[in-house]
């Protein structure tokens, strides 16, 4: 799940609660007659439209008591409606892993099984969907495999994945919109398991959708190839930035800015900060470090976004299409091993 930057986590934060209190009092959208037409330049595809906000939070899926929670899951989340929560905790420990230790066999569990659960999330994707229906296969693949699905009450978050549509960029809510057969989608899934978090996503292309629409997908999931190919003990960390961005220029296409990867182990979103444009960060890669690379690369010269009244949802400027691909990486002594991997 992509960590916003400081200036966006800050407009979230001063706005979000204000936004969810008229969530829980407004009569929830069922018809879906606020897609509109593409920009021609872009392709042919269905834009959603900030009309499609998501009004009324729907109560989330219930999850075992026996499955841990991440600190940060308020202790009434399930119970009580988001103005009557409880404040969170705060996730604990060491940024990076200890490598040959227990430390390490726990953030390769949890990331390989956050990768086996995307993959099957893949093979049933599909026109007439929704995208709620994504998020029930998710929550029950990881509450059967014991696993807490760590973006269910992240910051009142009321889902267990993010499925971001066409023109949205990331964090989108799952809900009652059928997938269209021209529709692009990525799922973003993050798993919590026996205290450690595993993250990774892909963007899925439904059977009608254009060319330009399968030539941003492939260019995305190219430039997160680059991206790792990069990665190494020693190597610096604005050179993954700097591949994402040539490759992305290259094919006509930009990054969004506004959201990077981050440092990922017992505390789902940590340092360091994975930019993926040019920048001039000057950290080194170093055995032990673990984090996610997750290019959101956007059609055409202008990738920001804004957010909708959700709270969350964060669509393109110009109605371009996005894409994303994800996945975790660990620096070890002689290499980077990509933990989310199970192709």
């Amino acid at each position: 799940m992509t960590w916003a930057t400081s200036a966006a986590r800050c407009f979230s934060r001063r706005s979000r609660l204000a936004r969810l209190t008229r969530c829980f009092s407004s009569p929830s959208k069922t018809e879906w007659e606020h897609n509109t037409p593409s920009p021609s330049q872009f392709g042919t595809y269905a834009v959603l439209s900030s009309k499609s906000a998501m009004e009324v939070y729907p109560p989330p899926r219930p999850v075992p008591e026996s499955i841990p929670r991440p600190a940060y899951v308020p202790a009434n989340f399930f119970t009580a409606p988001i103005w009557e929560h409880l404040p969170g905790g705060e996730e604990v420990g060491n940024e990076g892993i200890t490598l040959g230790s227990r430390e390490e066999d726990g953030v390769r569990a949890a990331a390989r099984m956050a990768g086996e659960v995307l993959r099957a999330v893949g093979q049933i994707v599909e026109p007439g969907m929704t995208t709620d229906d994504i998020d029930a296969v998710v929550h029950e693949m990881a509450v059967k495999r014991g696993a807490y699905p760590s973006p269910l009450g992240y910051s009142h978050f009321p889902r267990s994945c993010t499925t971001s549509v066409n023109n949205i960029i990331a964090h989108g809510i799952p809900d009652s919109r059928p997938l269209l057969a021209t529709d692009i989608v990525n799922v973003d899934i993050t798993l919590y398991y026996n205290g450690f978090h595993g993250d990774t996503s892909a963007t899925f292309v439904l059977p009608a959708a254009d060319a330009a629409g399968r030539e941003l997908v492939r260019v995305t999931r190219e430039a997160l190839e680059l991206g790792i190919s990069v990665c190494g003990p020693g190597k610096s960390y604005a050179g993954i930035g700097k591949v994402i961005e040539e490759h992305a220029r290259k094919h006509g296409m930009s990054v969004n800015t506004q959201f990077v990867g981050h440092g990922i182990g017992r505390k789902f979103h940590a340092y360091p900060h994975i930019l993926h444009h040019k920048n001039h960060e000057r950290g080194l890669m170093k055995s032990g470090d673990c984090f996610t690379i997750e290019p959101p690369l956007v059609q055409g010269t202008r990738p920001r976004g804004g957010v909708w009244d959700d709270g969350w949802t964060v669509a393109t400027d110009t109605g371009a299409r996005s894409a994303q691909f994800e996945h975790q990486i660990l620096i070890t002594e002689t290499g980077a091993d990509v933990l989310t991997r199970v192709d």
